[in-house]
């Protein structure tokens, strides 16, 4: 979109400042971050999910940096006028802090990335300061945190209890401390979402997180059903049903080659008589 300029964090502040929503969407290539960014995005994530929704894993584990650069670097090249956060893969940030930085460098490098995303709570922050210091934005991800998932015993809501609740209070401040510029929370109850929220000055941005976060992010795949078979999620609203759309589409081509009704006359190119001529000699055409 010409007419669109991409967000930077201190506009993101002001916008939480002033009560007006972030919107957020995961993409993994080109044409779906080109789409994003036309429907007037507010912030891309190029999320370490394109493991289970774009690779075909069950977790989002197998991500390498590599896998990051390469969608990040797709994602960059099509949505220009965004900003574009890029998910740190799974050991990436816990070792010293030169590692983390080669990562980190890499997504912003050769990714184009404009930030980086880093699920964890108090064991994290002194990465995201020694990045944040590298003078990198880093946006936060506490609640559910997918490349934990063996160590909270699966996708279980978080926050349903006092103590679960202050851990989580205590992780954003302290992120909020460490320098983030915002927190992504993930399946926490809404109460504790909202009550976060308000503690702190840097937005939040929900994902199954209830409805007085600062802003939402959905998946690509989930908000489109763009899978097979699809798996319903209580906090996710379709928008459209792309999947069933290109299932019916490829059947409908299978179908159609298979009983020559595609191609059909208006689909072909036809040649200059001469042009058979050459080919088959005028005694040939002639046998005909």
């Amino acid at each position: 979109m010409a007419d669109k300029h991409a967000l930077n964090i201190v506009k993101m502040k002001k916008m939480k400042a002033d009560g007006v929503p972030l919107s957020m969407l995961t993409a993994y290539d080109y044409p779906s971050a080109l789409l994003a960014e036309e429907a007037g995005i507010d912030i891309i994530l190029v999320g370490d999910s394109l493991g289970n929704v774009v690779l075909g894993y069950d977790t989002t584990l197998p991500v390498t940096i590599e896998d990051m650069v390469y969608h990040t670097r797709s994602v960059t090249r099509g949505a220009q006028n965004t900003f574009i956060v890029a998910d740190m893969p799974f050991m990436t940030y816990h070792g010293s802090a030169d590692e983390t930085l080669r990562s980190v460098r890499r997504l912003m490098q050769e990714g184009r990335a404009h930030a980086v995303k880093m699920e964890g709570g108090l064991d994290i922050c002194g990465a995201v300061s020694a990045v944040v210091s590298a003078g990198v934005p880093v946006l936060g991800h506490i609640g559910l945190t997918p490349q934990s998932v063996n160590m909270i015993g699966g996708y279980r809501i978080q926050g349903k209890d006092a103590a679960d609740a202050r851990r989580l209070m205590d992780e954003a401040k302290a992120l909020e401390a460490a320098g983030v510029f915002g927190i992504v929370l993930e399946l926490v109850t809404e109460e504790v979402a909202a009550a976060i929220s308000r503690a702190v000055s840097i937005p939040t941005i929900g994902i199954g997180a209830g409805r007085f976060c600062d802003g939402q992010v959905l998946v690509f795949h989930d908000l489109l059903r763009y899978a097979s078979p699809y798996r319903n999620k209580r906090f996710v609203k379709t928008y459209a049903d792309v999947g069933s759309l290109i299932r019916e589409g490829i059947s409908s081509y299978v179908q159609e080659v298979k009983d020559r009704s595609f191609p059909a006359e208006h689909h072909v190119f036809n040649a200059e008589e001469h042009v058979l001529e050459s080919l088959y000699g005028a005694a040939g055409k002639g046998e005909e």
